[in-house]
C-alpha cells in the first residue's frame, strides 16, 4: 500500500490527523469563550469583596490554630527533650 506524499514530504494521514487535531483545539477554544462569555454567572463586586473577606478570615484562624499548635509542641517536646538529654 503506498501513501501519497504532499509537497513537503509528509503523508496525507498525517496532514489530516494535525489539521484534525487542530480543529478540535480551536472548537475547544470558541466553545470555552463562548460558555465564559455567555453562560457563566459572575459574582458582582459587593459578593466577591464579601466573599474574599470571609477566606481572608478563614485564613487567619486558620493560621493562628496552627501557630498555637506550633507553640504547645514546642514547649511540651523540649521538655521532653531536656529531660532526655540532661
Amino acid at each position: 500500500m503506498s501513501v501519497s506524499k504532499t509537497a513537503d514530504g509528509s503523508s496525507n494521514l498525517s496532514t489530516r490527523a494535525k489539521r484534525k487535531k487542530m480543529d478540535n483545539i480551536k472548537t475547544y477554544l470558541q466553545s470555552s469563550y463562548e460558555e465564559l462569555t455567555t453562560k457563566v454567572t459572575w459574582p458582582t463586586w459587593k459578593e466577591l469583596q464579601a466573599n474574599a473577606a470571609v477566606v481572608a478570615m478563614g485564613a487567619i484562624i486558620i493560621a493562628l490554630i496552627i501557630g498555637l499548635m506550633d507553640m504547645l509542641s514546642n514547649v511540651l517536646f523540649s521538655d521532653i527533650i531536656y529531660k532526655m538529654a540532661g
